[in-house]
């Protein structure tokens, strides 16, 4: 059990680690964020912070169930589905982000073409151009968001089933206990009944015995002492 304890207290300070890492580079895209490049590169480390995360929580709810108390195992569950609600929450705060982000370079882009040397004609080319990539680098992060908030969604489905299993398995359980508390019932009572038969039985046997005996005596005291 100690080594059950030291398990799941590693496995929650690395998912305490991985969230902050996440959100510290949800910060960075807010703040250092210059260029659609810089997006991508930090959505990557995101993405990669976030598989992790999800695997630990994984982890974490595989050692919840092989706890052996009940009160030890719904605690861990309970402290996981926390986890996964905050994933969630952190996923969702990525995609903002992101949004925002993409917004602000893009405003500064225009800007930028708008107070440069360049003629009207290459102007409207470049900034043409630059929408263009900022649109599609824009659908392709929201895309991937996307993905990752469908597979966040299929795992809280999966757990919901597996609790709904656990939920009937031990409902079951107490219904066959039920049962066999019942049986040892009507068992016990045939018990204490055929114990008071037996006790009968021999009550018999003895007086059985006392008239046999007396009734001998009575033949020999007739033939030995007659009248």
């Amino acid at each position: 059990m100690a080594a059950e304890d030291i398990h799941v207290r590693l496995c929650l300070q690395e998912i305490v680690k991985l969230d902050l890492e996440v959100k510290a580079i949800i910060q960075d895209i807010r703040d250092y964020a210059q260029t659609t490049q810089d997006v991508e590169d930090f959505n990557a480390q995101a993405r990669e912070r976030i598989t992790k995360l999800r695997g630990k929580v994984n982890e974490l709810e595989q050692l919840g169930r092989e706890q052996d108390k009940d009160s030890d195992r719904e605690a861990i569950l309970k402290n996981v589905d926390n986890h996964r609600q905050k994933l969630s929450s952190t996923i969702t705060s990525l995609r903002q982000s992101n949004l925002t982000t993409q917004l602000m370079i893009e405003k500064r882009t225009k800007e930028q073409l708008l107070s440069g040397g360049m003629s009207a004609k290459q102007r409207g080319k470049g900034n043409k151009e630059t929408l263009a990539k900022t649109a599609s680098n824009i659908t392709e992060n929201l895309m991937s968001l996307n993905k990752m908030l469908t597979g966040q969604l299929e795992q809280s489905e999966l757990s919901m089933s597996m609790l709904a299993s656990s939920s009937k398995t031990v409902t079951d359980t107490q219904d066959e206990f039920r049962n066999m508390g019942g049986h040892i019932e009507n068992s016990r009572r045939l018990l204490t009944k055929y114990g008071r038969r037996e006790l009968t039985d021999r009550l018999l046997i003895f007086l059985a015995l006392v008239f046999f005996f007396a009734t001998v005596l009575y033949i020999m005291k007739k033939r030995l002492w007659p009248s």
